[in-house]
């Protein structure tokens, strides 16, 4: 599943001519492209899509879109692809 997911910029830097930064996404560290969202900052929440930060939003709506993923279980899966998958189990249907 390919999501924009909100995360919080926790560092901001230049990599070989581009706007790069780390971005936490409740726990999950990932380095993210900041150059389609110059006016960000450290602290800023930003929806991320693809490895690229696409807008900037306030910190409420990260928080409640962070709490909505982890609840329906996909945050692990689309930020970490290396973590075991979660099967439905046929028998539960």
């Amino acid at each position: 599943m390919c999501l924009g997911i909100p995360g919080k910029i926790t560092e901001i830097y230049d990599d070989n001519g581009a706007r790069m930064g780390k971005v936490n996404f409740g726990g999950i560290v990932k380095e993210v492209c900041l150059e389609y969202v110059p006016e960000a900052e450290i602290g800023d929440y930003t929806i991320v899509h693809v490895g690229f930060a696409i807008t900037r939003l306030d910190e409420e709506s990260a928080l409640e879109t962070l709490k909505l993923f982890e609840e329906m279980g996909t945050l692990e899966e689309d930020l970490n692809p290396e973590a075991p998958q979660h099967m439905a189990d046929p028998s539960d249907t």
